[in-house]
């Protein structure tokens, strides 16, 4: 579902920055695969790329079977993308935004795919007030709302519960389990160990832009007892 070979993003400076050098994984449908780094790490460049708003210099990306430089309206089309930065309209409705954005993906019935996951995602109490009113869970239920508006085989979190209080957490890590019991493809970006060892069937560690480690969740924790023990050693070379 997710296919990335030796991607890599550059930005210009004096030197210039490799953010993302030579990067490499798969993630299949039917499972959570974990992109797990510190802050900076290359985690939201990668990302960015693989939903098409960043341009690779250099590697391929194909997601759901389409490249993300030849068919990126493909690509688009078959990705949920959450992150942290993923703002609302806050002059619109939840109900107004999902039906909006159901009519962006020209899906045959916007509003009622919009009052299907109103239902859902317990948004009706709310559903008719302006999204800038909204307190951050209520905005994160519309985000994710609005990310499975087209209902897309891949979804792309970066950072998703950073911010959330512990409930809305909660639900969310729900969320996520059930789209992989669904059959869709997730690449959970995070630096929290924990997400990791509770959702990801595999994963892989980004440090300095750069795939130091990719294996099974299983077998990092049996190597080192936690995935942030792991972590740590893959990182420092241990």
């Amino acid at each position: 579902m997710i296919e990335v070979d030796a991607l890599v993003k550059v930005y210009p400076g004096h030197p210039p920055v490799r953010a993302v050098d030579g990067v490499s994984f798969e993630a299949r449908r039917g499972e959570v695969f974990g992109l797990l780094g510190a802050n900076g790490a290359g985690k939201t460049t990668t990302l960015r790329m693989l939903v098409t708003l960043l341009s690779p210099d250099g590697g391929t990306a194909r997601v759901n079977g389409h490249d993300v430089r030849t068919a990126p309206e493909a690509v688009r089309g078959s990705v949920g993308y959450l992150s942290v930065t993923t703002g609302l309209y806050e002059r619109l409705t939840p109900r107004e935004m999902l039906v909006s954005f159901g009519r962006m993906q020209q899906i045959a019935d916007p509003v009622g795919r919009a009052e299907q996951l109103i239902a859902r995602f317990g948004i009706g109490a709310f559903a008719d007030q302006r999204c800038g009113r909204l307190s951050t869970g209520m905005k994160q239920k519309v985000s994710i709302a609005r990310a499975l508006v087209h209902d897309p085989p891949v979804l792309i979190l970066d950072e998703p519960t950073v911010g959330l209080d512990v409930l809305v957490a909660q639900t969310f890590l729900e969320f996520v389990e059930t789209a992989r019991e669904e059959g869709r493809a997730v690449l959970y970006s995070t630096h929290i160990m924990s997400e990791v060892e509770r959702l990801c069937d595999r994963v892989a560690i980004i440090h300095e832009g750069r795939i130091v480690a990719a294996t099974s969740v299983a077998a990092l924790v049996a190597e080192h007892g936690t995935v942030e023990k792991g972590f740590v050693a893959t990182v420092n070379g241990a």
